[in-house]
C-alpha cells in the first residue's frame, strides 16, 4: 500500500513537472516568474520542488530568492541577462509593493540616455531591497507618497527621467524624444498628472512636451 501510495506521487510530480516546463515554454524565452504564477499548476509544493530541478538542471535560472527566469539566449553573445523591468515588476508582485523607475535607468527607458546603468534604481512604498544580477545592481528605495503618486504611469516615468536630466539640460532634441515615446493615451495621462509634477517640470510637460 505504501509503495502504491508512493508511486501516486511520483506519477503526480511528473505530471506537475511537464505541466510546468510546457507552461513555461509557452510563455518564451526571457519569461521572468514566481512560483505564483504556477500556482494553478499543482500543489505549492510540487511547484517549488519542480522548480529547484529546473533549476539544478539548468533548465531555468534563479534570479533571486523566489524569482527565476527562463533564459534567452543569442547566437554572438549566449545566455543574456533578464530585462531589469521584468525582474523588478516580479519583485514587486511578491512583496506587493509599487515601484518606479528612476534616474538614470528612467532616463533610458524614454530613449534620453542610450546606456543602460550599471546601477538601477526603483522607488517605492515598500522596504529598501537590494539585488545582484550579474554585474548589475537593482536597488528598491523607500520614497514618500508624492514620489509614489504616478507610479506606474508613463506620467510618473517622464517626471523621473526629467529630474535626473536637469532643468538645464533639457533641450529640444530631448523634449522630442520624449515626445516620440508617447501615444495618445499616454498623452492624456500625462496632462491629467501634469499638476503633481514640481512646477518646473509641469511647465516642460504643458509648454512644450504637449503643445
Amino acid at each position: 500500500m505504501v509503495k502504491f501510495l508512493q508511486g501516486l506521487i511520483v506519477m503526480d510530480q511528473v505530471t506537475t513537472t511537464d505541466k510546468i516546463k510546457n507552461y513555461i515554454e509557452t510563455k518564451g524565452e526571457g519569461w521572468v516568474f514566481t512560483a505564483k504564477d504556477l500556482l494553478e499548476l499543482g500543489s505549492e509544493e510540487a511547484i517549488h520542488v519542480t522548480l529547484h530541478r529546473l533549476n539544478e538542471k539548468g533548465d531555468i535560472k534563479r534570479i533571486s530568492h523566489g524569482i527565476y527566469y527562463w533564459p534567452e539566449t543569442n547566437e554572438m553573445f549566449g545566455i543574456l541577462p533578464p530585462d531589469v523591468k521584468l525582474v523588478a515588476q516580479s519583485l514587486a508582485d511578491k512583496y506587493r509593493i509599487r515601484i518606479q523607475p528612476s534616474g538614470a535607468y528612467a532616463a533610458n527607458l524614454l530613449g534620453l540616455s542610450e546606456q543602460v546603468p550599471a546601477k538601477v534604481v526603483f522607488l517605492t512604498d515598500g522596504d529598501n531591497k537590494k539585488i545582484k544580477i550579474g554585474k548589475m545592481d537593482i536597488t528598491f528605495k523607500k520614497t514618500t507618497p508624492k514620489n509614489m503618486s504616478m507610479a506606474g504611469r508613463i506620467s510618473g516615468l517622464v517626471v523621473q527621467a526629467l529630474k535626473y536630466m536637469g532643468k538645464e539640460y533639457i533641450d529640444q532634441r530631448k523634449i522630442n524624444k520624449i515626445k516620440k515615446k508617447l501615444s495618445d493615451g499616454d498623452k492624456i495621462i500625462l496632462r491629467e498628472d501634469a499638476d503633481l509634477a514640481p512646477m518646473w517640470i509641469r511647465n516642460i510637460i504643458i509648454k512644450k512636451i504637449l503643445e
